[in-house]
């Protein structure tokens, strides 16, 4: 792994942690450049306020206590490949989904572009399932 791949890395686990499990807009302003682009959510605002929209605005007020486990990264040059899960207890509609009340999980396999420490694109492919349909002793 080069040394510019290791610090891309370091830039998705800390926006994993500070943005995703946390809420941080401090970090969301830090990572994301203003002119970030979600390919995910077409006519989403640039920047970090297309991530405080979704992130804060939307995924935080529908999921309380979340956590993120990141199973797999892949490393090539400006490209980070994450897999993950992102769990959290359902507590408000999302995406379309009725609370359950119950922890459930979504599966993400994302694609960011780094350049110079900061997020300037982003592809993902999410699977909600683990919101529909949520283990019964969760």
């Amino acid at each position: 792994m080069t040394e510019q791949e290791k610090q891309n890395k370091e830039v998705v686990l800390r926006f994993n942690r500070e943005v995703l499990e946390k809420g941080s807009i401090d970090a969301i302003n830090e990572i994301i450049h203003p002119d970030f682009v979600n390919y995910t959510a077409p006519g989403s605002a640039r920047g970090p306020q297309g991530i405080i929209d979704f992130t804060i605005s939307i995924m935080h007020k529908a999921l309380k206590d979340i956590k993120v486990e990141i199973h797999d990264q892949v490393f090539e040059d400006d490209k980070v490949v994450t897999r993950k899960t992102i769990s959290g207890t359902h507590v408000d509609t999302f995406m379309g989904i009725a609370p359950s009340g119950k922890r459930g999980s979504i599966n993400i396999i994302d694609i960011i572009t780094v350049n110079n420490g900061q997020y300037t694109e982003h592809w993902s492919i999410r699977d909600i399932s683990g919101l529909v349909n949520p283990l019964p002793n969760n």
